[in-house]
C-alpha cells in the first residue's frame, strides 16, 4: 500500500485579511452593508424591514459592531437622538466594488 506524503506549507493567512473576513463573514453584516450601499442612509426600522430574518436584538448587535469597526456611523435625524439613522463611512463605501463582485459571482454560480 502506497503511503501519502505530507508536506508542511509556509503559507499563513494575513491577519488583516482574516480580520476582514471575521467582520464581513459574520451573519447579516453583508446584508446590512448592501442595504446601506443602496439606501445611503437608513433608520433601524428600515434596516429591520430590509434584513427580514434578523432579529432586532441581533441587528442592534451587528450595527454596534459595524460602528465599532468604523464601517458604519450612527447619525441623528435633525438632532433627535430618538431617531438615529445609519450610513456607511468612507471605509464602508469602499466595499462597493467588493459587493459588486459578490453579486457577479452569485449570479454566475448561485
Amino acid at each position: 500500500m502506497e503511503q501519502l506524503s505530507t508536506t508542511t506549507s509556509d503559507f499563513s493567512l494575513c491577519p488583516h485579511f482574516a480580520k476582514t473576513f471575521e467582520i464581513l463573514g459574520k451573519k447579516w453584516n453583508g446584508l446590512i452593508i448592501e442595504v446601506l450601499l443602496n439606501e445611503h442612509e437608513a433608520r433601524f426600522k428600515d434596516l429591520a424591514c430590509q434584513v427580514e430574518k434578523c432579529s432586532d436584538r441581533v441587528l442592534c448587535e451587528r450595527l454596534r459592531e459595524l460602528e465599532d469597526e468604523e464601517i458604519i456611523e450612527r447619525v441623528l435625524d435633525g438632532g433627535h437622538s430618538s431617531r438615529p439613522a445609519y450610513r456607511l463611512t468612507q471605509s464602508g463605501l469602499e466595499l462597493a466594488p467588493i459587493m459588486d463582485a459578490v453579486h457577479d459571482w452569485s449570479k454566475k454560480w448561485r
